[in-house]
C-alpha cells in the first residue's frame, strides 16, 4: 500500500468519524475531534516558532541586536501564569499586548473598514444607468434607515419610527443573506467531503 493510498484511507476514516456525530456523540467522533485539535495546535506552534520566533526574535538577537532582549523577557513573563506565586508578572506582558493590539486594531479598522465603507456609500443617485441608480438608491436608503434605527437618543415614534422600522427590515435581510451564505459555504464543504469519499476513497465517481 502506497503512502497516497494510506493517506486516502486515513482521511476517509476520520471523515466518517466526524460524520458519525450526526447520529449521536460517540467515542469515534471524540477521537477524531481530539486528533484534529491536537494536530492543529501542534502545527500552529511549529508555524509560529519557524515563521515568527526565529526570524523576528531569535536570529536578530543572535546577530547582535540586543534590543531583542526586551521582547524576549516580555514573552517569557507570559509563562509565569503557570506559577501562582509570580503569576502577577504576566500582567505586564498581557497589558502591553492588549494596548498595542488595540491601537493597531483601531487604526486598521479606521483606514481599512470605516473609511472604505464611507467611501463606498458615497454613490451617485442620478446620471447613471437605470439599474445602477436603483441599486444606489436602495443602498443609500438602507444605510440611512439602519443608522436611524441605531440612533437611540430619540424615541422611535412617528416618521422617525417608520424609518427605523425600515432599517430593521434592511438589517433582517442582511442577516438572512449572511446566514444563507454561511450555510451554503458549509454545504460546499460537505459536498467536497462526499466527493472525497465516493471519488478518491471508493472510486465510484470519475476522477
Amino acid at each position: 500500500m502506497s503512502y497516497q493510498t494510506l493517506g486516502i484511507w486515513i482521511g476517509a476514516l476520520f471523515t466518517l468519524c466526524i460524520l458519525s456525530f450526526l447520529y449521536k456523540d460517540n467515542p469515534f467522533y471524540k477521537f477524531a475531534e481530539h486528533v484534529f485539535v491536537g494536530i492543529s495546535a501542534g502545527y500552529g506552534v511549529a508555524l509560529q516558532f519557524h515563521n515568527v520566533f526565529l526570524p523576528n526574535l531569535w536570529r536578530p538577537l543572535m546577530a547582535g541586536n540586543l534590543l531583542m532582549i526586551i521582547p524576549l523577557i516580555m514573552g517569557g513573563l507570559l509563562f509565569t501564569r503557570f506559577f501562582a506565586s509570580i503569576s502577577w508578572l504576566s500582567r505586564w506582558s498581557i497589558g502591553m499586548l492588549i494596548g498595542i493590539y488595540s491601537g493597531i486594531a483601531i487604526i486598521g479598522f479606521g483606514s481599512g473598514d470605516l473609511v472604505l465603507q464611507i467611501h463606498g456609500n458615497l454613490l451617485p443617485l442620478w446620471g447613471t444607468g437605470l439599474f445602477t441608480a436603483l441599486n444606489n438608491w436602495i443602498l443609500t436608503v438602507g444605510l440611512i434607515a439602519c443608522l436611524v434605527y441605531f440612533f437611540f437618543s430619540k424615541e422611535h415614534k412617528g416618521s422617525f419610527g417608520v424609518v427605523a422600522r425600515i432599517g430593521i427590515y434592511f438589517l433582517m435581510i442582511s442577516f438572512g443573506a449572511s446566514f444563507g451564505y454561511t450555510v451554503m459555504s458549509r454545504m460546499s464543504l460537505l459536498i467536497g467531503r462526499f466527493y472525497y469519499l465516493y471519488g478518491d476513497w471508493l472510486g465510484i465517481l470519475p476522477q
